[in-house]
């Protein structure tokens, strides 16, 4: 049966546990197409946000936290296997927030992993700036994601297609009021690049009762491009292993 949420291009029926792969702001499932290859031991499913993609003529989302709770209302059907969780840039809060609504459903998260996202004390709340309005400012920002082809960056159909999600990412971030309850029970691994200038940051340790861990890696906000952290997984995973 197919899940409108979530997208799998590597079904691995052997796998002992799922991972569920949550995109950056303006980002996409396809962005997590390649890692069930590069992670044969876990079934990974990333998930479709509504108003891209396959989702396109759904409205896009502006609430964070009920994001998250419509996530982990959709996962309820794929919890026969444990759930492990990553979230990259936006999409740390964003699995943060589903795995409280995993939990608070009597569903054990195995693991979450907030990339992009490091341990330090919230920064003040700030609305979406005028430039992060322009559409300009917008799509030079696209622009510089590894692996996002400039030519169709600067292409009009494109702007015009993604530009609107990409600002109400933004907005639905910048909206969002990390509350400090309720406490996580699941271990997490924080996860970003030594030269990451635009890092997220959330107390982590503050906001499990779990273990906790770091792990800083070669290369900027978006090092996970290029060298996804397939082995730090796998590592953070044992039971996994079949």
């Amino acid at each position: 049966m197919t899940n409108i949420w979530f997208q799998c291009p590597h079904p691995n029926p052997d796998a002992g546990q799922r991972l569920i792969c949550f995109a950056h702001a303006g980002g996409s499932a396809s962005f997590y197409r390649s890692w069930g290859a590069g992670l044969p031991n876990v079934e990974v499913h990333a998930v479709r946000y509504p108003g891209r993609g396959e989702r396109i003529d759904e409205p896009l989302p502006r609430d964070l936290r009920l994001l998250g709770t419509q996530i982990a209302e959709a996962l309820l059907p794929l919890a026969d296997r444990p759930l492990a969780l990553f979230g990259h840039s936006l999409g740390a809060p964003v699995a943060l927030e589903t795995a409280r609504g995993l939990e608070a459903r009597g569903v054990p998260v195995a693991h979450l992993f907030v990339s992009g996202s490091r341990n330090a004390p919230l920064p003040p709340r700030q609305p979406v700036s005028d430039d992060e309005s322009d559409p300009a400012v917008l799509a030079a920002a696209l622009g510089g994601i590894d692996g996002t082809d400039p030519e169709l960056v600067a292409d009009p159909f494109f702007q015009e297609l993604v530009l609107p999600y990409v600002l109400a990412d933004s907005r639905m971030f910048h909206a969002y009021d990390n509350a400090p309850e309720p406490k996580l029970r699941c271990p997490v691994t924080s996860i970003f690049g030594d030269v990451d200038g635009d890092a997220d940051r959330r107390p982590w340790p503050e906001l499990t009762s779990g273990r906790f861990e770091e792990h800083v890696l070669p290369g900027d906000h978006f090092y996970l491009s290029a060298r996804p952290p397939f082995e730090l997984i796998e590592r953070s995973l044992p039971a996994v292993r079949t």
